[in-house]
């Protein structure tokens, strides 16, 4: 182990540039995950670690012969890591290609996307049902986002969480259905067995009207609220993907 590091050791400021920017992450190739929990969880996923990074109190995860260990000087932790309560223990991880399946049968796609909590959101939830992949569109917030990475409880280091357009999409067999407040099927009384992209909208203006997808879906609701929020309802479209999967062939699904 290293003595202790203050706030202005190159180390740490690096920490705070691969917590704070986008483009730190891309040009050096690596991301901060924050806490034991996650840390392990990347660890079981098969992520490579470069560096732990020790508060006072903290412990590392990994023996120190796998991955060097950095202990940090009092207070410097609150002043670089993403929360207000910070973990005493972070993890530098190397960035790796996160590239589409060859021939996805189910994926949820996030056009535009702004929140990073609603992606780490939406990244958990594909997983739990079933999704082979989330497509993050061009514009969307980072997945490396140390609040993606924290809202999506490890399920960013086991499902692929790709850039691409839609028209990707079409050539890889999806058929590409956009949720929209105002027009579309039910999305109950849509057959989604088939090779499928769930497409939702960014959080302030939804799917573009005039976006090319191969047809529309709407989620019904009472009262006056006019959307739901975008991780909750492709939460709903991806279980009813899921559900829909389930049925025994036999079973009649509509009318």
């Amino acid at each position: 182990m290293s003595d202790q590091l203050t706030f202005s050791n190159p180390k740490v400021q690096r920490l705070r540039r691969l917590l704070g920017r986008r483009s730190a992450r891309s040009e050096e190739g690596a991301f901060v995950v924050e806490g034991r929990g996650l840390i392990a969880e990347a660890l079981a996923a098969g992520w490579r670690m470069e560096a732990q990074v020790v508060a006072p109190g903290g412990e590392p995860v990994l023996d120190p012969s796998f991955a060097p260990v950095y202990l940090l000087a009092p207070n410097v932790i609150e002043r670089v890591a993403s929360t207000e309560s910070p973990q005493p223990v972070l993890a530098v991880f190397e960035l790796r290609p996160m590239l589409l399946p060859a021939a996805p049968d189910f994926v949820v796609v996030a056009d535009r996307l702004s929140d990073p909590g609603n992606a780490g959101t939406i990244i958990r939830s594909a997983e739990a049902a079933g999704a082979q992949a989330v497509v993050l569109t061009p514009g969307s917030v980072d997945p490396f986002n140390p609040k993606v990475v924290r809202s999506s409880a490890g399920s960013l280091f086991r499902l692929p969480v790709a850039s691409a357009s839609i028209d990707v999409l079409r050539t890889l067999g999806l058929r590409v259905l956009a949720t929209s407040s105002h027009r579309g099927d039910v999305y109950t009384e849509v057959d989604l067995t088939g090779p499928v992209a769930m497409l939702v909208g960014n959080e302030a203006h939804g799917v573009a009207d005039n976006e090319p997808v191969d047809g529309w879906v709407t989620i019904p609701q009472a009262g006056a609220a006019e959307s739901l929020n975008v991780a909750m309802a492709a939460t709903l479209l991806a279980f009813e993907v899921a559900r829909q999967r389930r049925l025994p062939p036999a079973t009649p699904r509509f009318t």
